[in-house]
């Protein structure tokens, strides 16, 4: 691969191929690990504090998001939440790309959205290359726990995936999907709001 004129923060963000050991990077995902690490040692009785580092550490977050600790990121800032979101113990957003969650979105504890991708060629992976892809998250979707979600998958609407699934690609609105990889077994009934 090479190198263009472009930081490798800015390829990074655009989906190209990047260095992940790049310091800019390096410096940010340390800043971001600090903050995650002050958030997960929060208490619930310090819901002040607690807000006060989400909304530090992530791009977006809405009001009456819920995020339990402890929370894994890369850099934090990719990261937008809607309002009234839960996320139970040990969710991990590897957020090398941009990973959006809708409002009302319910997620099980150890879910896992990962961005990052690496090359098939071994000699690039040897030398640090990675890309990404975004993570989209619809309104009111409900990951059950141990849910993996890859790169580059949009989850719609009302759509529930049941725990322990793996999201391969994009999924509907209004309907449940199981398995590995995750496949729609039912329509839901989607109220009209």
């Amino acid at each position: 691969m090479s190198a263009d004129d472009r930081s490798m923060r800015e390829r990074m963000l655009a989906g190209d191929p990047y260095l992940a050991d790049d310091p800019e990077l390096a410096a940010a995902t340390t800043a971001a690990m600090d903050l995650a690490a002050a958030y997960n040692a929060t208490t619930t009785r310090q819901q002040p504090l607690r807000r006060a580092l989400l909304e530090q550490l992530l791009g977006a977050v809405g009001e009456g998001a819920d995020i339990r600790p402890p929370l894994h990121v890369d850099y934090g800032t990719n990261i937008r939440i809607g309002a009234r979101c839960f996320a139970n113990f040990g969710l991990v957003a590897l957020d090398v790309a941009a990973i959006t969650i809708g409002d009302d979105v319910q997620m099980g504890p150890n879910v896992q959205l990962l961005t990052p991708t690496h090359p098939l060629d071994p000699r690039l992976r040897r030398d640090k290359w990675e890309a990404a892809e975004p993570i989209t998250i619809g309104d009111n979707v409900w990951l059950g726990g141990g849910v993996i979600v890859l790169p580059g998958v949009s989850i719609a609407d009302h759509t529930v995936v049941g725990a322990g699934s793996v999201v391969t690609r994009d999924l509907p609105a209004g309907v449940v999907a199981v398995g590995n990889p995750a496949r729609v077994v039912r329509h839901l009934e989607v109220p009209e709001d």
